[in-house]
């Protein structure tokens, strides 16, 4: 006799999809700020951050948005190339199989097939492009010309697919770029000598967040909401989603990298006991794109990823930190060197592969992190 055997599916969504199915989708209590979570409640409503942004009449084009936040001609051409390269990398990963590509990079790590195409693509663009005139990929940590005209003013790093290792997951990860100027180059620069710096997120949506004259910008790739059609049908291919963004001075999600180091630093165990018992909520995936990104989407967060002799920091200042400090520091919020307590904008870069701890996000914790872990506020 056959038995009957319930099943149960569950799906779970990472992100809005109004912009590809004009759906109805049900509503959620939203928490009530510093709510404490009591016995008798479960589930994630007490401690969630739930988006509050509104759905606008009209979003502006990143084209219309740059000529007004980007003085630079030079500059605006850069973001432009990069921004196209990062809806290549979109279409890409959509369609390509996670697998052993059988090289490795210069670390002996192997390398996944798309990382190569990631890498590849940011190669074909910055030799594409008319005013870069060098590169440098984390895959390869080498400064190399790419400027056969010879007209090009901009140094260009990148991390060509942040979070190799849980791309398999399907997890959300991303493209991290910084762009120092001719006048500057890479070495000997510091962080904040770049003119611009943009991280792509690529999860159910593509986003990228871009460093303009006056602030951070969150630009969309391929949405369709009413007001963005073209004359001819189409749409814009990049879209404003979020303007001059700011980060909160107080946090209470928090993003603890690097945990095995709390060993060795008691003032780092003592920190993320202090979340623990304060009732911070936990936002952590490893990948470090969605961990800091989330800053700009919630408005407020903490990225934390100390050095420790066994625990030695593995970020990289050119490929990562940089780029992601301008940033934050842009959208009003902090950066710690992990080791001064400075920032890690005014941090040398005497190397391609230079590597960092790092301390990011609001304001007042990366402070509570130098006073817990560096012991300088």
């Amino acid at each position: 006799m056959m038995k009957c055997v319930p099943i149960l599916i569950a799906c779970f969504l990472a992100g809005p999809v109004a912009a590809f199915s004009p759906m109805s989708r049900p509503s959620f209590a939203r928490a009530a700020p510093n709510t404490r979570v009591y016995a008798e409640e479960y589930g994630a409503s007490s401690t969630s951050f739930y988006t509050t942004v509104e759905k606008q009449s009209t979003y502006t084009s990143s084209d219309e948005l740059l000529k007004q936040k980007c003085a630079d001609p030079k500059v605006r051409k850069v973001i432009e190339d990069m921004l196209e390269v990062c809806a290549e990398i979109t279409d890409a990963l959509r369609t390509s199989l996670v697998t052993v590509e059988g090289t490795e990079n210069d670390f002996g790590d192997s390398q996944l097939s798309v990382d190569v195409i990631a890498d590849e693509l940011m190669w074909d663009a910055c030799k594409a492009s008319s005013v870069i005139r060098e590169g440098a990929s984390e895959e390869d940590p080498e400064v190399r010309n790419t400027d056969e005209g010879k007209e090009g003013e901009f140094t260009v790093c990148w991390d060509p697919l942040d979070g190799s290792s849980i791309v398999d997951n399907n997890w959300a990860v991303g493209t991290i770029v910084g762009v120092w100027p001719k006048s500057t180059g890479l070495i000997g620069a510091t962080g904040r000598d770049q003119v611009t710096s943009l991280v792509a997120l690529y999860g159910p949506r593509t986003t990228v967040l871009v460093a303009l004259d006056d602030g951070t910008y969150e630009f969309t790739y391929g949405c369709t909401p009413d007001g963005c059609q073209l004359d001819n049908g189409e749409f814009y291919p990049w879209i404003c989603s979020r303007n001059d963004i700011q980060i909160r001075k107080e946090s209470k999600i928090f993003s603890p990298a690097n945990l095995r180091a709390a060993q060795e630093i008691p003032g780092y165990k003592k920190l993320v006991d202090y979340y623990l018992e304060e009732r911070y909520t936990l936002r952590y995936s490893g990948g470090l794109v969605p961990d800091i990104f989330q800053q700009f989407t919630k408005g407020m967060g903490v990225f934390a990823n100390p050095t420790s002799p066994k625990s030695p920091a593995k970020l990289r200042l050119a490929f990562e930190a940089a780029p992601f400090g301008l940033l934050v520091e842009k959208s009003g919020g902090k950066t710690s060197d992990g080791v001064t307590g400075g920032s890690i904008l005014d941090v040398k870069i005497t190397s391609v592969d230079q590597r960092t701890p790092l301390c990011i996000g609001s304001a007042d914790e990366v402070d509570r992190f130098n006073e817990f872990v560096v012991n300088k506020s």
